[in-house]
């Protein structure tokens, strides 16, 4: 995909349409070969919604997708927390590294 759409979006009590705003856990970060970011784990509270994977997208920039997560198979919270843990920021583990 190449934008954020409602097109398949999980859907349920305690998500919103557009999903969270991430938070960027450390400045980008480099070393002579990588470039990485890491974000802030994210969490819909008191969520009932299945979901097989999550799109990291630029909301400033005409919803332009950043990265697609497949989480390998449905994830399901049942009036309980639904969250995605972000790896390790590190220049082989961080979710988006440019090498």
């Amino acid at each position: 995909t190449t934008a954020y759409s409602t097109s398949n979006e999980a859907s349920g009590t305690g998500y919103s349409a557009g999903g969270n705003t991430l938070a960027i856990s450390q400045v980008p970060t480099s070393t002579s070969t990588t470039s990485w970011l890491d974000f802030t784990d994210t969490t819909w509270s008191s969520a009932t919604i299945t979901a097989n994977g999550a799109l990291i997208y630029n909301s400033s920039y005409s919803d332009t997708a950043v990265a697609v997560l497949a989480f390998g198979g449905d994830k399901t919270s049942t009036a309980g927390d639904f969250t995605i843990v972000f790896p390790t920021a590190d220049s082989t583990s961080a979710i988006i590294r440019i090498a």
